[in-house]
């Protein structure tokens, strides 16, 4: 039938269940009174956050947790929205731009070359820049009414309906004529063909009225593609550009563009507001397919009401989802891009992903998208490459139009209407769907013509501003930050995954710089495996070489560290976990069973490294879904044999096997396993983040680096981390400096019990520590404190530890 292709997509996203009309799970009860919207239920919800109290309700301490305590499996019921969130209902009509006026450019830019005094050796570069973004800002300002009109496109390109019809639209300048068929024509492309006009700019165009009962012209759920006449060569049918669902039928290669203009009942309706940008990102970086315990691609609703909840009691505050933008290869982890409008079918449709969206914002997460403008795939079949029969359509014709390392083509910045498709594309999310940012991947790919391949950036500043710079691409991403920060101030985070050290990447538009909030600080989990790889035995750690890896970034520039992302999981390389315990981790992960060796050593190490990571390597941490409990073994994505093209090679698959392609959730949800003690102090290190928000303090000093004693003492905040690596040396009376007096007290200790540890310095029993008013390591104050080896502990004046955690 003409729905066959939508239910294929449900049935392929392994989800039954729909998402309009389901509630989101349980939320603090809002500040105002609802409008009509059901937030929350009789009673309320728990409310966010909260002191432990004693059965008097008076303030308590620590809770007392045994090495053997049994595991709570997150779900709807029993999971709280995080710390300091404020649930609200939704707010945002439709019509809350139509008077909104764009502000004027009131800078010269150049505020960049006062904060970092070598960028005024390339002033004229920056200023031909700058005079670009200004160009294009005030060009589109006169013709297309401003930026925020502009970056709608989606209401105009593509599919669009009125009471009275459809209308569709499609840019495609190199094509002699296009015809419209589909499920709905029977496919004709002859004389009953639904044949399109084109105009000047290259954009074809026809309207389809209702059918004579009411009906839509074009059913909800069925196929549709675009037949294009090309100068010269054969015919071509594509999905359209805009095209909002694309989906892989069963025992088919192709995907098939489907008209998803659901009736009203089944639409989602949002019923949370979107949480405020938060002052210290904290991010779980998540892709949804592969979030399920069992061997199979997860749907949007299941990892709304299964991993939603587990990532807020962890304490994250954001999570980030990869892979929503189809694509035709499921291995490319999301990143080969077919079709920028359409959400992945794999896990589901459009609304199911927007009840997830719902549900985090209940939840008071910030959602953020793992965004791909850098490149797109080079499948001409799905995706948008050659789509009018040509090579720089959408993409630099040439070398620089194709990066050869990924096997994709790479965007023509300086194309107009290449910008309004991918300044669009940002809005979409954001408006239909209430994202609350991004993650742009390949940045480095973006920014530079030779797109970082072969290169290896030294930090001079020649390599950064020069003839090898893609200048088009930084104004692009400056109007898209502008954009984004413009109109949607206080709710929107930007983040760059770039390699190169670009200077300025993350400082305002208004500067003159690119304007994203934080740029990831990519070296620091390079240097975690080269530690665990290549250092060897523990006694030559160097502590100085760590400590600068995790220091060295630009100041002033926000940077999101990590010990380990996705990269790092995937087949051919190893997670933290299995670098530490590798194969050991098979056989004695078990309470049931004595300590090992490594695998003590390795729980250990697990934590420090993430403690040591969070507290210096930036202003943000993220880490990739399941690592934080030390996920065994490694991620490889389905696939079969194959011979490599240009070698003739044979290279075996794994009988498109899911068996590696989830996340063993259910394995921290065990008693009896050790993963439990890395899980909880994932947790508890984020609840302390969350309280003291260490991460945003501008306060940060080192005043140890011992490799004698293998000790790094670190000021974060008000807090300060006393990190020891040392293999066998427990230290006692182990004096560290302080940036003032008074007493302190222990908030934080990896030797907990519940956490893997043996209790030799437990939270529980550890006595506020007073200070000395005495010099110490460059500091005005000290105090004396118990090291166990290979552990870290942390501390706080005392006055913060009422105040932040109700302790007495």
């Amino acid at each position: 039938g003409p729905a066959a292709a939508l239910a294929a997509a449900r049935a392929c996203a392994c989800c039954a269940r729909g998402a309009a009309g389901r509630t989101p799970p349980p939320a603090a009860a809002p500040a105002r009174a609802s409008t009509g919207v059901n937030i929350a239920p009789p009673g309320g919800f728990p409310k966010a956050g909260g002191s432990a109290v004693n059965a008097d309700g008076s303030s308590a301490g620590p809770k007392r947790i045994s090495k053997d305590f049994v595991p709570t499996t997150p779900n709807r019921t029993n999971t709280r929205p995080i710390f300091g969130s404020e649930i609200k209902p939704i707010d945002e009509p439709a019509d809350r731009f139509a008077n909104f006026q764009y502000p004027p450019i009131t800078t010269d830019g150049m505020g960049i070359c006062m904060f970092d005094g070598t960028l005024n050796q390339h002033r004229p570069h920056l200023q031909y820049r700058w005079e670009k973004y200004c160009g294009l800002r005030n060009a589109i300002d006169a013709n297309e009414g401003g930026l925020e009109k502009f970056s709608r496109g989606y209401e105009v390109m593509g599919f669009t309906r009125d009471a009275t019809g459809i209308t569709y639209r499609e840019w495609a300048p190199a094509a002699k004529s296009a015809c419209l068929f589909g499920d709905f024509n029977g496919w004709s492309t002859g004389a009953t063909g639904v044949w399109m006009t084109k105009n000047d700019f290259g954009v074809f165009e026809v309207f389809m009225p209702n059918n004579p009962d009411g009906s839509m012209a074009i059913p909800h759920g069925t196929r549709v593609k675009i037949h294009l006449e090309l100068e010269g060569q054969d015919p071509v049918d594509k999905i359209p550009a805009w095209i909002k669902m694309a989906v892989q039928a069963p025992d088919e290669i192709p995907f098939n563009g489907i008209y998803y203009d659901p009736p009203p009942e089944e639409i989602y309706q949002f019923k949370y507001a979107r949480p405020k940008s938060p002052d210290e990102v904290r991010v779980y970086e998540a892709h949804v397919g592969m979030s399920s315990t069992e061997p199979k691609i997860n749907s949007y609703v299941e990892f709304a009401d299964e991993v939603i909840p587990r990532i807020a009691s962890l304490g994250y505050n954001t999570v980030q989802l990869m892979a929503i933008q189809e694509h035709a290869y499921y291995a490319s982890f999301g990143y080969h891009v077919t079709n920028f409008f359409a959400v992945s079918s794999r896990c589901g449709t459009p609304d199911e992903l927007k009840y997830l969206i719902d549900t985090a914002h209940s939840y008071g997460l910030t959602v953020l998208m793992d965004i791909v403008h850098s490149h797109a795939s080079s499948n001409s079949l799905d995706g948008i490459n050659l789509f009018d029969g040509t090579n720089g359509q959408y993409f630099h014709d040439g070398p620089q139009g194709y990066h050869w390392m990924w096997d994709s083509r790479c965007f023509n910045y300086g194309n107009y209407e290449v910008v309004r498709f991918l300044l669009s594309n940002l809005r979409y999310w954001m408006e239909e769907f209430k994202f609350d940012g991004f993650r742009f991947d390949g940045v480095t790919s973006m920014m530079y013509s030779h797109h970082g391949l072969q290169m290896t950036f030294t930090g001079d500043y020649g390599e950064y501003f020069g003839m090898a710079t893609d200048v088009d691409a930084m104004v692009y991403l400056m109007l898209a930050n502008d954009m984004l920060h413009t109109l949607y101030e206080g709710h929107a985070i930007t983040i760059a995954e770039d390699v190169s050290g670009m200077p300025a990447l993350a400082r305002p538009v208004s500067e003159g710089g690119v304007g994203f909030d934080y740029r990831l600080q990519m070296a620091i989990a390079d240097k975690w495996v080269e530690v665990l790889s290549e250092w060897g035995d523990d006694y030559n750690w160097n502590m100085f070489d760590l400590v600068h890896c995790l220091e060295n970034r630009r100041w002033g520039e926000k940077c999101i560290s990590y010990a380990e992302s996705h990269d790092q999981a995937l087949v051919g390389d190893k997670t933290t976990a299995f670098w530490l315990m590798d194969k050991e981790m098979y056989d004695h992960m078990s309470t049931l069973t004595p300590d090992h060796p490594v695998v003590t050593r390795g729980i250990a190490i697990h934590k420090m490294i993430r403690q040591l990571t969070c507290c210096l390597g930036g202003e943000g941490y993220l880490n990739f879904m399941g690592n934080e409990f030390g996920h065994p073994e490694w991620i490889d994505f389905p696939r079969g044999d194959r011979t490599d093209i240009s070698t003739g090679k044979f290279i075996p698959g794994n009988g498109n096997s899911y068996l590696l392609c989830r996340r063993r959730f259910d394995l921290v949800d065990m008693d009896h396993l050790r993963y439990k003690y890395m899980n909880a102090f994932d947790a508890s290190m984020h609840d302390i983040a969350s309280r003291f928000k260490y991460l945003c303090s501008d306060h940060q000093y080192t005043s140890l680096k011992s490799d004698e004693d293998k000790m790094i003492v670190v000021e974060r905040g008000d807090c300060v981390f006393v990190f020891n690596f040392h293999p066998v040396n427990s230290y006692t009376d182990y004096r560290i400096g302080l940036k003032h007096g008074g007493n302190w007290r222990l908030v934080l200790s990896s030797d907990n019990p519940e956490f893997g540890g043996y209790s030799n310095l437990w939270t529980c029993n550890c006595p506020p520590i007073g200070s000395q008013e005495d010099q110490f390591n460059g500091r005005p104050a000290s105090m004396m404190v118990y090291a166990p080896s290979r552990s870290v502990s942390v501390y706080a004046p005392i006055e913060a530890v009422k105040s932040q955690l109700g302790w007495t």
